[in-house]
């Protein structure tokens, strides 16, 4: 959906069709399926933890890929619609979704996406010289990152991370990526190095002391798989040392929703039509399927939504 498009159309709230929907979490999802929803007359109120909407569109995407004005424009339509937002406001905190489903509403969307940044489980990860990425996302203004950074991980994120370090101050930006394998999409690493960051493959995270990240060196065969590592570890200085290796959800609403079930990574567990463990809970995004891109959200969204439509009998 265009931002021309989001200017022209006219915003109206729908005839009313009785229904009552709660979404929980306002990232691409979770704006999907509140405009669809109120777009088919149901009320609507989404609930926010932060004091903004947009999820990772508003903390996680830096400025310069994403401006702030689209999330506002989206936050536009909404209101228009006649959604109601809740920000600052934890589901799995002071409310459960067993309140949600006890005041009325009559099916709960849950896209909370992935926010928990996934622990290395290496020494030194607590260190005062070492951020996660997805948390420096959120403000890269609150720290002083210094000259040289050392980002762990090659994935989105870490690409993130090394374009907004550069931006804020850094003069040199290493991103460290385990194997030759680099996950991150290839226009996004491309644009990595024009900015002017260095990639540099065959570097296995094993410590991060007060100087900076302890490296394994990677030894390849011809088929560039790992064969074995060298001997002498690689002690790089660095000023600071963000680790970008992926992220999993939270667990509040799991631990405060009994039946809600979740797979081996944390992951909420959906059937064929985007419904979880709890009859009327749906759910989709990066809580689902992990930490992908805004149009697999937005797409699983979808569906959750003609789920929904249908346990409605809308």
């Amino acid at each position: 959906m265009s931002t021309a498009y989001l200017d022209r159309k006219e915003w109206k709230p729908a005839p009313s069709c009785g229904k009552q929907v709660a979404v929980v979490g306002s990232g691409p999802a979770g704006i999907t399926v509140a405009i669809k929803m109120a777009q088919l007359g149901c009320a609507v109120t989404v609930f926010e933890q932060r004091p903004e909407i947009g999820g990772v569109l508003e903390y996680g995407i830096p400025e310069f890929r994403l401006p702030r004005s689209l999330v506002q424009k989206y936050r536009h339509v909404m209101c228009s619609l006649g959604v109601r937002v809740r920000p600052s406001t934890t589901i799995g905190g002071a409310l459960h979704i067993d309140d949600l489903l006890r005041d009325g509403y009559d099916a709960v969307f849950v896209g909370t996406g992935t926010w928990r940044a996934r622990k290395l489980g290496i020494p030194g990860e607590s260190r005062g010289n070492v951020l996660f990425g997805i948390d420096y996302l959120v403000d890269p203004t609150s720290v002083a990152i210094g000259q040289n950074v050392a980002v762990i991980g090659a994935g989105n994120v870490a690409m993130d991370v090394a374009r907004t370090a550069l931006r804020s101050g850094a003069r040199k930006v290493t991103v460290y990526a385990r194997s030759r394998h680099i996950s991150a999409i290839d226009d996004e690493v491309e644009l990595t190095e024009l900015d002017g960051a260095e990639i540099v493959c065959g570097k296995a995270i094993c410590a991060i002391d007060d100087n900076g990240p302890v490296f394994e060196t990677a030894i390849f065969d011809e088929d560039n798989n790992v064969v074995g590592y060298e001997e002498e570890l690689d002690h790089v200085a660095a000023d600071t040392s963000v680790i970008a290796a992926s992220q999993v959800p939270k667990d509040k609403l799991v631990l405060t929703t009994g039946g809600l079930e979740t797979d081996h990574r944390g992951l909420l567990s959906v059937d064929g039509h985007g419904m979880t463990t709890v009859p009327g809970v749906f759910a989709a995004g990066d809580v689902v399927n992990g930490p992908l891109t805004v149009v697999h959200a937005v797409a699983g969204a979808k569906l959750a939504v003609e789920g929904m439509t249908s346990y409605l009998g809308l």
